[in-house]
C-alpha cells in the first residue's frame, strides 16, 4: 500500500509540475498512476493534503542536502560538501524543485503552504547561519543571506528558466569561489 501511495506522489508531482497544481484534477492523477480515487483519498484527504504531502518531501529532500556530515569537517569542507550535495539533489530531483519553485512563486499554492515554506526557509536560514558563523562570526548572517540568494538564483535559472542552463560550469566556479576566497582560506 506504501508503494501506492509514493507512486501517486510522485504521479502527482510530475503532473502539477508539467499543468500546474490547478490545471491538474485528481482524476488525471487517479488515470496516470492507474488507481481509483477511493486510494488517493485512503492516502490523502484532498488536492490540497496532496499538494502539502509533496511539498513536505521536497522540505525533507532539503534537509538532507543540509545534513552535511561535521565529525571532523573543517567549516571550509562543510561547507563545499553542502555545495556538492544542492547540486546533485538539483539535478538528481529536478521535477521535485521545479513543481517547488512553482508552488512558492503561485498565490494560490503559496497561501496554501504558507506554514510550511515559512518553516523551511527558518530551517535552511538557520543551518547555513550555523555554518557561518564558524567561517565569520561577525558577518554570518549577511553571508548566510548572500549564500541562500546565490543557490535559489542558481536553481530559478536552472529549473525555469534556461532550457540549456550550465549547471556543472556553475557549480564549479561556485565551489571554486568559496575554496580560493580569502574569507575561507584558512577554515
Amino acid at each position: 500500500m506504501e508503494n501506492k501511495k509514493e507512486l501517486i506522489i510522485k504521479v502527482a508531482t510530475e503532473l502539477f509540475s508539467e499543468r500546474g497544481f490547478e490545471n491538474t484534477s485528481m482524476s488525471a492523477v487517479c488515470e496516470k498512476a492507474s488507481v481509483s480515487k477511493g486510494l488517493i483519498f485512503h492516502h490523502f484527504k484532498s488536492k490540497d493534503d496532496l499538494l502539502r504531502e509533496i511539498f513536505k518531501k521536497t522540505t525533507q529532500i532539503i534537509i538532507e542536502v543540509n545534513e552535511v556530515k561535521v565529525n571532523n569537517q573543517s567549516p571550509k569542507q562543510r561547507l563545499l560538501a553542502l555545495l556538492e550535495s544542492f547540486f546533485v539533489q538539483l539535478k538528481e530531483d529536478k521535477l521535485f524543485f521545479q513543481l517547488n519553485l512553482s508552488m512558492i512563486v503561485q498565490p494560490k499554492t503559496r497561501e496554501l503552504l504558507n506554514d510550511l515554506i515559512h518553516e523551511r526557509s527558518s530551517f535552511i536560514l538557520q543551518s547555513v547561519i550555523h555554518l557561518f558563523e564558524d567561517i565569520d562570526h561577525k558577518n554570518s548572517i549577511p553571508m548566510s543571506h548572500m549564500f541562500i540568494a546565490e543557490l535559489d538564483g542558481i536553481a530559478l535559472n536552472y529549473l525555469g528558466i534556461f532550457d540549456n542552463y550550465p549547471l556543472e560550469q556553475i557549480k564549479n566556479h561556485l565551489i571554486n569561489k568559496y575554496k580560493n576566497d580569502e574569507i575561507y582560506k584558512n577554515r
